[in-house]
């Protein structure tokens, strides 16, 4: 059998398997797994990619415990949610205490495409932002950021706009001072609508994905919206925030609105 990979979600661990496995391998394997790591009570399959804005995958049960809800603990919070109708990902754990680390006191803090929760709770809990508003339109990804914002006691801090962005930032009157936009793969940038949103020195952190040598494009298409929204930006910095496949990468642009 190949090497499978995989991710650990608290009490479950998601495998990815090569097409080539058995079906008997992948139960060996699975039943391994559980043997070796104490702390999980579930081993999942990933049997098919993340999907439209709302980033559903497909899993499929192989060990343990028949759940697909884990309980997953980073950055001093606790997190609930559902492999197949959310989307989480722990390897942004080291990404979203850096974004903390750019908080300062009192900020307002926007975070689109928040799903569970995991940006807003993480900067509410270890920042001293004055307000975080959290932006998702998928209702179960709402449904279980709510209870995860009552898990991490940080109720009075977070505020929900829950929907489509589009809609939203043609109803929301507040200008932000830091925008984080951790966004799914799609063609539209949504950057319009996080201008719409700022202010003179927002600081906008946007996530995009690309191959090494398209770095530049992406500079470029920031650069060609923020003038068509007649806003003149800085950029701070830009970094790799980890491979999602052969030379691709998430990537973030760090800039300032001027």
């Amino acid at each position: 059998m190949k090497t499978a990979s995989y991710d650990v979600f608290g009490n479950i661990i998601l495998v990815k398997f090569s097409k080539e496995t058995k079906a008997n391998e992948k139960k060996k394997f699975a039943e391994k797994l559980l043997k070796e790591n104490k702390s999980v009570t579930t081993i999942l399959e990933k049997t098919g990619k993340f999907s439209g804005r709302l980033r559903k995958q497909e899993t499929k049960w192989l060990a343990g415990e028949k759940t697909k809800e884990a309980i997953y603990r980073e950055n001093n919070c606790v997190f609930r949610f559902n492999l197949d109708s959310t989307y989480f990902s722990p390897r942004l754990s080291n990404e979203r205490k850096e974004i903390v680390g750019k908080i300062k006191p009192k900020d307002s803090v926007l975070v689109m495409f928040a799903g569970v929760g995991p940006y807003p709770i993480v900067i509410a809990k270890n920042s001293r932002a004055s307000r975080v508003y959290s932006n998702e339109i998928n209702r179960e990804a709402n449904k279980y950021a709510r209870l995860n914002v009552e898990l991490n006691k940080v109720k009075n801090k977070i505020v929900f706009l829950d929907g489509d962005i589009k809609r939203v930032a043609q109803k929301t009157k507040e200008k932000f001072d830091v925008i984080v936009m951790p966004r799914p793969q799609l063609k539209d940038s949504f950057l319009r609508e996080a201008f719409s949103l700022s202010k003179k020195r927002t600081r906008i952190f946007y996530y995009d994905f690309c191959a090494e040598d398209e770095k530049q494009d992406v500079i470029t298409k920031i650069v060609s919206i923020a003038t068509k929204m007649k806003k003149k930006i800085k950029i701070l910095k830009i970094k790799n925030a980890g491979e999602i496949a052969p030379y691709r990468y998430r990537i973030r642009v760090d800039f300032i609105v001027r």
